[in-house]
């Protein structure tokens, strides 16, 4: 019997923490919510939740060093899985209402408002998933639960071989934008799993089957 993956929830001050963990729980992992450094670094995942505004999220991460903890994950090659504003803080800039907010720059590009008629994109949605997609393994035709005003909606990083392209996985509110990035260590859904019943539990442990 395979041994159960040990993911740190990052208990920074924003987003449901709790039923991130719960799901997980749910997908099999053993989960611990924390701040703690040397937890983060050391477990085999680490889930970075957000709700909100991108610069009360950044300015909370901060406030733990999560970037750094991030960064240092990444490094050594350690999965992270970043959640709604947690997807959105991993790339260089976030506008809001007008504001320029420096993100963490792991992924070049900015989150910007959707360019839709009705805000924020709140509910179920298709996804179009990426060929080859280890996060949709089984899963590639269900629906997520979104709920959101801004998103990445172009991707700039160009990765050359010897690297595996990132696979991109795209959906739709107004315009294109991305659902999920599945970059070697560095994994990211713009929709909330832990609130996409059955489907999203699917997808988490998809996740933790990649943690080695």
């Amino acid at each position: 019997m395979t041994r159960s993956r040990r993911v740190v929830v990052l208990d920074y001050g924003s987003g449901n923490v709790h039923s991130a963990a719960k799901a997980l729980e749910h997908a099999g992992a053993e989960v611990t919510v924390t701040a703690d450094r040397a937890a983060a670094l050391e477990a085999d995942g680490l889930l970075v939740p957000g709700v909100g505004a991108f610069k009360a999220v950044m300015d909370q991460l901060q406030a733990v060093r999560g970037g750094e903890i991030i960064d240092r994950r990444l490094a050594g090659g350690r999965p992270v899985l970043g959640i709604c504003v947690g997807m959105q803080v991993l790339f260089e800039h976030g506008v809001e209402r007008g504001a320029d907010t420096e993100g963490l720059g792991e992924w070049p590009g900015s989150v910007t408002e959707l360019p839709a008629p009705v805000l924020p994109h709140m509910g179920w949605n298709t996804v179009e998933a990426g060929e080859g997609s280890a996060l949709f393994a089984g899963i590639e035709d269900e629906r997520f639960y979104f709920v959101h005003s801004f998103a990445a909606q172009e991707w700039l990083l160009d990765v050359e071989p010897p690297f595996p392209a990132p696979t991109l996985t795209w959906a739709e509110h107004g315009g294109r934008f991305l659902a999920a990035v599945e970059n070697g260590p560095l994994t990211a859904t713009q929709f909330h799993p832990e609130k996409s019943a059955e489907a999203g539990i699917r997808l988490l442990s998809n996740w933790l089957g990649t943690l080695g």
